[in-house]
């Protein structure tokens, strides 16, 4: 939960601090660095020097040195002291408590779960031998945190070293039932002796619930007074979708990253990366083979040592006509944050050099994990916005030689506000790209571009400042009516809101806003209207089209960083535009782990859409594996279309897609635009549009903001990929060959993959 003004996340800031001397430090050899790259004038980023690329990887090794997994040194220093304090006092002394309860949380932070429980229950021994001479809080609060160590120890000898196909999908069941029982039996026990002591403690009366229900006895083992009624799914008619990344080695496990699916050697196969966030979390990179399967070239692709970053964006900033990668550093470390970004140019065959360094981006490190790109000056290449936390957001106006300037200050748009995720959107429909920024701790700011360089904040008066404590975003068109929506999420860190949301009981937490496009400038909120009234607090976002009704979807990842927040992640399905049903358990996608990277993308080419998601969390204890839920099917036609911009941007983001047709007589119109999509996920810029029964597509539009140029065609088969280029007549019909994904010998239990 959220506990002060200057701490969005209590437990990040007293598990990660730094000492100034060491940031200074790094800051110091920063621009060092920086220098040794050459200036933006006497070296462009077009020439990907490896210099710069060297640079960097120096620098990132430093970071890594100087903080440790997971930002652990000062962690270790902490327990050591705490450690040291209770060795020097009486064994029997009551004053150890403290030091080893506060130990006991610090070991399972570290992810040596093992111990934590060997500390907290020396704790709570000393605290049961102090009778009635300890406060009932601190004896509740040492069972609590041994509970949740013991259902971590639960998780760890399970769902990781056991993994199988319904691991912590909730509601559990099937093969993922503990069949190592010692820990969540354990983890009940305590906090039903939680319980007994404080009954209206939604927190463990939540968690008490989760563990019965890894035991199999949910819920009839769960008293009536806890109960906590979490859906099966069963009243929601919704085929499964199975996890398959143990088959395709692609369920590693790291911590908090992002997710990028596209192609990126240039083979029209879409290809997976993925981040961690730890300083010492290597991005990986996986090329797909084209016969169903993915080979880790992270090698190969020259990404040995890029490492960190809790979030990624992609597209082609050097118009060169491949994608390029930018890795976004130091989200929620506050003062210890200042990690740089990195720019990661693609040479066409899905090989990288960072050009962070002379490209400009790296005059400042400021900690961030939200960026956006637009061409939002109409002169056909991309500019980058970046969202920062304690620091003002920055417009980097790309220079059409490999470097970029920040202009964030004259153009207006630099928000000083806790950004935690923005997004461009034409949302009044002028083809001018405007800004929308979801702030944490200050109201929401939406930028409208005014053609001249410049923005005026005009969120109040469209109506879009809220919620007042934000996180993932996105602009989207969730009711085809051609102005785009805007969904910008609420994120109240505090699990015993999900629990109170489940029982229907009055909560303080702002629910997410569906803001509708009223098309004159304003926007109404309509998520109550549309089902959208529970609590979330999501992280990672992304929308797509699961059945290719031709209505777009959604999916949140959910989570914040402390253990106890374990919550299903949310799939929603768009039900023609009036209303949104929760398919999240009868899909299989109710992931309880921390939901970070989520991708909708056709990743076998069957003609719909699979979910990646990435799912680690924040401590180094609290690692998981990321999942790919394959698409069983629907029945549905669809059309993929990549567009190829010349006068506009190569990779047409900003550009939009229109088609008309006849789907059971009733005449029907889609829009996408093309973007990545949500705010911590990057779908592929190719779009998958859904058109339901409909076997021919009466007309398909494409209208291109920077040249105002509309083209259009007439009868155009279903189930194919087509690309578009800007100034053709005609379009190109490319291969489309389906690649089922390989199966493991045993589909059941997945092994481990580093």
């Amino acid at each position: 939960m959220l506990s002060n003004d200057s701490c969005p996340h209590a437990a990040v800031c007293a598990a990660h601090t730094v000492a100034l001397a060491v940031r200074a430090g790094l800051l110091g050899l920063a621009m060092l660095i920086a220098g040794c790259g050459g200036s933006p004038d006497e070296q462009t980023a077009s020439q990907a020097d490896p210099v710069g690329h060297q640079a960097m990887l120096q620098l990132l090794q430093q970071i890594k040195e100087a903080v440790g997994p997971a930002h652990s040194h000062r962690e270790q220093d902490r327990l050591n002291e705490l450690l040291q304090q209770a060795e020097q006092l009486p064994p029997d002394s009551l004053a150890r408590i403290e030091p080893l309860a506060l130990a006991g949380e610090i070991y399972l932070r570290l992810g040596e779960t093992k111990r934590s429980i060997v500390t907290l229950d020396e704790a709570l021994k000393l605290a049961q031998s102090a009778g009635g001479n300890i406060p009932d809080a601190v004896d509740t609060s040492i069972r609590f945190n041994l509970g949740m160590a013991y259902l971590r120890l639960g998780e760890n000898e399970n769902c990781l070293a056991n993994h199988t196909i319904d691991s912590c999908l909730a509601p559990i069941r099937d093969s993922g039932v503990h069949t190592i029982t010692t820990g969540s039996t354990r983890a009940a026990e305590l906090f039903r002796q939680v319980l007994r002591k404080q009954p209206d403690d939604m927190t463990t009366r939540w968690l008490l619930n989760l563990a019965v229900m890894t035991l199999g006895e949910y819920p009839e083992g769960v008293e009536p007074q806890w109960r906590i009624p979490i859906p099966d799914g069963a009243d929601v008619e919704f085929p499964r979708f199975f996890d398959r990344a143990g088959d395709l080695g692609l369920d590693i496990t790291t911590l908090a990253g992002g997710a990028i699916v596209d192609d990126f050697n240039g083979d029209q196969l879409l290809d997976i990366v993925v981040s961690d966030w730890d300083p010492v979390g290597q991005i990986r990179y996986f090329r797909n083979n084209a016969a169903g399967g993915f080979v880790d070239e992270t090698e190969a692709a020259n990404l040995i040592g890029i490492l960190g970053g809790l979030n990624l964006m992609h597209a082609d900033y050097d118009n060169d006509g491949d994608l390029d990668i930018l890795v976004l550093r130091g989200g929620w470390l506050m003062d210890v944050g200042n990690h740089p970004n990195s720019l990661l140019q693609n040479d066409g065959r899905g090989r990288f050099v960072d050009v962070t360094f002379p490209s400009g981006l790296a005059e400042n490190a400021f900690p961030t994990q939200t960026a956006s790109w637009a061409d939002y000056d109409g002169d056909g290449d991309l500019d980058l916005y970046i969202g920062n936390e304690q620091h003002p957001n920055q417009l980097f106006q790309n220079q059409n030689d490999g470097t970029f300037i920040d202009v964030a200050s004259a153009a207006g748009v630099d928000d000083d506000g806790y950004s935690k995720a923005v997004t461009w959107g034409d949302f009044d429909g002028d083809d001018l790209p405007d800004i929308y920024v979801s702030n944490l701790k200050q109201a929401n700011r939406l930028f409208q571009n005014q053609g001249d360089g410049t923005f005026v904040d005009v969120a109040l008066a469209a109506g879009v400042t809220g919620p007042q404590k934000g996180f993932p975003v996105w602009f989207w068109d969730y009711n085809n009516d051609g102005a785009l929506d805007l969904f910008a999420t609420s994120y109240w860190q505090d699990i015993s809101l999900t629990a109170a949301s489940y029982l229907g009981k009055d909560h303080q937490s702002e629910h997410d806003h569906l803001y509708r496009n009223a098309g004159d400038g304003t926007f109404q909120e309509v998520s109550q209207d549309v089902g959208l009234s529970v609590v979330t607090q999501p992280m990672g976002c992304n929308f797509g089209d699961l059945n290719n009704d031709g209505f777009l979807d959604f999916y949140l990842g959910t989570g914040y960083p402390e253990f106890e927040a374990l919550s299903p992640n949310l799939m929603y399905l768009n039900q023609n535009g009036d209303r949104f049903v929760d398919v999240s358990a009868a899909g299989g996608f109710g992931h309880l782990q921390k939901g970070h990277g989520v991708v909708f993308a056709d990743i076998d080419q069957d003609g719909d859409q699979d979910v990646f998601h990435e799912l680690g969390g924040w401590f180094k204890g609290d690692p998981f594996r990321n999942a790919l839920f394959e698409n069983p099917g629907f029945g549905n036609h669809w059309l993929a279309v990549q567009l190829v911009g010349t006068e506009s941007n190569r990779c047409a983001i900003g550009a939009r897609i229109s088609l008309t047709f006849s789907e059971n007589g009733t005449e029907r119109r889609v829009y996408r635009w093309v973007s990545s999509g949500g705010s911590f996920g990057c779908n592929p810029l190719r779009q998958h549009i859904g058109v339901g029964k409909a076997t021919e597509i009466a007309t398909l539009e494409v209208h291109w903001p920077t040249s105002g140029r509309t083209q259009s065609w007439s009868n155009i088969p279903v189930d194919q990929f087509i690309r578009v280029t800007e100034d053709a007549t005609d379009f190109e019909t490319l291969p489309y060959p389906h690649h089922p994904f390989v199966s493991s010998h045993d589909g059941h239990h997945h092994h481990h993959h580093h």
